[in-house]
């Protein structure tokens, strides 16, 4: 789910397919009684101990010839460690991976191609914030495993008292003017710090827009096309509906807390932000409810950013046959509707919107979620994300800088930035 900055991504022969690859593996081998080992690398809080060892325990009984061990890893130095594993002669069997770092480790060919296993995964159902970056250059390589983003967290009472019905907010002039109602008698309308640019990149797509275009082998940035440009223009509408800082992002201070003070009526977040809210202010509890981020129109909700995981096999592993059973069973239908019972996530496919139905602020996000979008697909981004002139340029702008010369100096610190990074 977090996107981390890579070292070099170093070269490494592709093995064949999945029953044909040779080669060391950090797998401890086959055990003594006669079963195939697989070591597994999951991320921490990913998923709960609970239902990590649920599925474990179920896997190891409908596959008895197999055997899980499973290590937890932390988000921080992720990348560097995954990088040096699949270079090396000790990678595990699988492995999950944030969804947008799949490019830079497909890159130095260290993963297998999965392209062929697609159908049998039902990948024609995966929701494309997850399944299109962990596509590289034509070729399928992660597999979607879970998926969160952003919602519209709100304050159930405020909207009561104000007279707006949340359900009907379906775009974003409605939005806007509901937003601008609540924006008033020292209460914010809205608390949207001035650098979050996820945000910005929802609007941007819905305007038919994007951070940057590839033309051939070559990515540019494209924060001055006149579509990203409609889509600057309403964050800094929305943005003045409220208090947020215009030089800092979410984290800063943590939005969540600020909600907690009891004068915001809105943020966007994913829906755990509303734990912390009420963790930092229990007089709100049963005061908060969740809206997908609304769309430029009624016809579907606003474009908004995928996080999540993907789960990759090396192609150093010598057990590829069972890392692709354990990725199918954990990304297939039944385990995937397990896992956003237990975790509020939204399942790996569209189909699978339904499991979390019952669960206010996961269903806002499954609803995003169906026309959700991931950062450009280039190895060269996580360079971007380093430097993150977005955030300069947003703040620049709202500042009080031209729009449209802002975004042309973004743009070409973002190209810059995918060069050196690729």
């Amino acid at each position: 789910m977090k996107l981390r900055v890579l070292a070099g991504v170093l070269a490494l022969v592709v093995a064949g397919g999945l029953g044909a690859c040779s080669g060391g593996s950090a797998s401890s081998g086959d055990s003594a009684d006669g079963r195939t080992t697989i070591d597994v690398w999951l991320m921490r809080d990913s998923v709960s101990t609970r239902f990590q060892k649920e599925f474990v325990a179920g896997f190891e009984a409908a596959h008895p010839d197999i055997e899980v061990k499973v290590q937890i890893q932390e988000w921080d130095g992720i990348g560097e460690k995954v990088t040096a594993a699949l270079a090396g002669n000790d990678a595990p069997d699988v492995i999950e991976t944030g969804n947008t770092q799949v490019a830079q480790f497909a890159q130095s060919g260290g993963l297998l191609d999965l392209s062929d296993k697609v159908g049998e995964l039902g990948g024609g159902d995966w929701l494309k914030g997850l399944a299109e970056p962990g596509a590289y250059e034509g070729r399928q390589y992660g597999i979607p495993y879970y998926a969160a983003n952003r919602v519209v967290i709100y304050r159930t009472d405020l909207f009561e008292k104000a007279g707006i019905d949340a359900a009907a907010i379906k775009t974003r002039d409605q939005w806007l003017a509901a937003t601008r109602k609540l924006n008033s008698s020292g209460t914010q309308g809205i608390y949207l710090p001035g650098q979050m640019w996820y945000a910005l990149a929802g609007f941007i797509w819905d305007e038919g827009g994007d951070l940057a275009t590839r033309s051939g082998s070559t990515w540019k940035g494209a924060l001055d096309s006149p579509q990203a440009l409609r889509g600057m223009d309403f964050y800094k509408q929305l943005q003045a509906l409220g208090k947020g800082p215009k030089d800092a992002d979410e984290a800063q201070p943590p939005q969540a807390e600020v909600m907690a003070k009891g004068q915001v009526a809105q943020i966007i977040s994913t829906p755990g932000g509303a734990n912390v809210v009420t963790e930092n202010n229990p007089d709100l509890k049963g005061k908060l409810g969740f809206f997908p981020v609304p769309g430029k129109t009624a016809a579907q909700p606003g474009s908004v950013f995928i996080g999540g995981s993907d789960l990759v096999v090396p192609a150093a592993s010598g057990k590829q046959d069972a890392a692709f059973t354990f990725v199918k069973e954990l990304t297939g239908d039944a385990w995937q509707r397990k896992l956003a019972a237990a975790m509020s996530y939204v399942p790996n496919k569209t189909t699978l919107a339904d499991a979390v139905a019952a669960d206010p602020g996961a269903s806002a996000m499954a609803a995003g979620a169906a026309v959700g979008r991931a950062t450009p697909n280039t190895p060269g981004w996580a360079a971007v994300e380093a430097k993150n002139p977005i955030k300069d340029y947003l703040t620049a702008v709202l500042t009080g800088a031209d729009a449209k010369d802002a975004a042309a100096d973004a743009s070409t610190a973002i190209t810059e930035a995918m060069k050196t990074g690729s």
